[in-house]
């Protein structure tokens, strides 16, 4: 655990008793706070009382009294649509809020690192797509490397709940938008951005306002490394932003499918090749076309964004390359989930949105696609070009038949269940095609989590080919 420093004999609020924020009271309790324990749900208060909090309900106007500061769980809203009504009433009282993402970087390191003879360095990651397998990634590479590393925040462990780094070590966190919103304080050493792409819209208010909450990763603390995808003019935009000039190698510009051009530092993915220049000169280069792992453009993608931040810590091409083929990959996020009569079989779950799933489909041929579920804002029509390879849809979800008629020019069957879909697309694929569940959807129609539903999906194959 990272106890929380410069709380001690403080009073401090927390608001949200899930993963984060009982990891955060805990640690606020191991810095010598007194945390204040707050959820709207029983059961969470009941479970924060068991551990010996005290709970007290932070929306009545005597909530804040003799309080220092809130802190929030990333999943309640502090500004859009609506301010939760616990917050606002922090900002007319003068308390400050702020998340454990915050309290982290506020609260590593120590007096131990003066005898390091390496410091720790802490790799942040953040973007729409392909934070998860780049975070992944890279905590494998330095493990496979022989560093000490850790994986925390939106993956792994609570970032408050990691293990105090040793000499040399490397904390890799995934961040979210709702994680880098409100941290006060972002310090990482390497930061990366890999895309942008419509998402989480209503708690940002648009466009502009998830992008925001994305850049403050970069312009809070200024990292010593940035690792800016520039496939989008966001990416762009922000290199730009932190760069003073052509040769300024503080930022990596990575790129999946173009050719990048310059004399400053760039890593890029072009025909299943990722390429490095520095400085005017190809430094290093590694075939992934045949790294079962990382299969697709997106996770090409990926494999810059990893490699560059991997460079930066001082790993050499070799290593990282070494590391590539043992990488694994991570559960529903172009999972080959089983081999079968020539048939692959491919959990994309997490592909929850337009972009994520367009992704997906670009990565297989002969495509057998399970899709649909709860829509989200912006409709599918951005993501009919990227069908071409589709042989036929499945649709699932409650809303199944009107999700198959947005499928323009695409051959869809309304399945509505996951076991029907399974069955029907595993009865007309042929040796060659790839079953893929990418559903371009949330999944709460019909499940708790993408993570349910691509278990869900799992399961059926398994069954399928036990069956014969």
């Amino acid at each position: 655990m990272i106890p929380v420093r410069g709380v001690e004999g403080q009073k401090i609020a927390v608001l949200g008793l899930g993963r984060s924020g009982l990891i955060a009271a805990r640690a606020l309790r191991a810095g010598g706070a007194e945390p204040i324990c707050w959820d709207d749900n029983p059961a969470a208060r009941d479970k924060a009382e068991a551990e010996g909090f005290l709970t007290a309900d932070l929306s009545k106007p005597a909530g804040m009294e003799g309080v220092a500061a809130l802190i929030v769980s990333p999943g309640i809203p502090h500004l859009y649509p609506d301010p939760n009504p616990v917050i606002r009433l922090a900002w007319d009282q003068g308390v400050p809020v702020d998340n454990d993402i915050g309290l982290f970087f506020r609260s590593l390191g120590g007096a131990d690192w003066d005898d390091f003879d390496s410091q720790p360095k802490v790799v942040a990651v953040t973007g729409s797509n392909g934070k998860s397998t780049t975070s992944a990634l890279i905590h494998h590479i330095c493990v496979t490397a022989g560093r000490s590393a850790q994986l925390a925040g939106n993956i792994g462990r609570g970032v408050l709940d990691i293990d105090p780094p040793e000499d040399g070590g490397v904390v890799v966190l995934e961040l979210s938008s709702y994680q880098t919103d409100l941290a006060r304080a972002l310090t990482p050493d390497v930061a990366i951005f890999t895309n942008l792409s419509p998402d989480h819209l209503d708690r940002h208010a648009g466009l502009g306002g998830y992008f925001a909450a994305k850049r403050r990763l970069f312009a809070e603390g200024g990292p010593d490394r940035a690792v800016i995808g520039v496939d989008e003019d966001e990416g762009l935009y922000l290199a730009n932003q932190l760069s003073e000039g052509a040769v300024d190698d503080r930022v990596i510009r990575v790129s999946s499918g173009r050719k990048l051009a310059g004399p400053g530092w760039l890593v890029y993915a072009r025909k299943g090749f990722l390429t490095e220049w520095r400085k005017g000169k190809q430094v290093g280069a590694i075939d992934l076309r045949g790294i079962t792992g990382l299969p697709g453009a997106h996770n090409h993608q990926n494999a810059c964004a990893a490699y560059a931040a991997c460079r930066a810590l001082g790993l050499a091409p070799r290593v990282i390359e070494a590391a590539f083929h043992s990488f694994a990959g991570l559960p529903h996020r172009s999972q080959t989930v089983a081999e079968h009569h020539g048939v692959r079989f491919v959990n994309d779950s997490k592909a929850t949105n337009v972009d994520a799933a367009a992704k997906a489909l670009g990565a297989f041929e002969n495509i057998r696609w399970i899709c649909g579920g709860l829509e989200k804002e912006g409709g599918l029509d951005d993501l009919l070009p990227a069908t071409g390879s589709v042989r036929r849809a499945y649709v699932i979800g409650r809303e199944a038949a009107q999700f198959a008629v947005k499928l323009r020019g695409v051959d869809a069957e309304v399945c509505t269940d996951m076991a029907t879909a399974v069955a029907r697309a595993a009865e007309d694929a042929e040796a060659g095609d790839t079953v893929l569940l990418a559903p371009a959807a949330a999944s709460f129609d019909q499940y708790d989590s993408f993570e349910r539903r691509g278990e869900d999906f799992v399961a059926r194959v398994n069954a399928l080919i036990a069956e014969g």
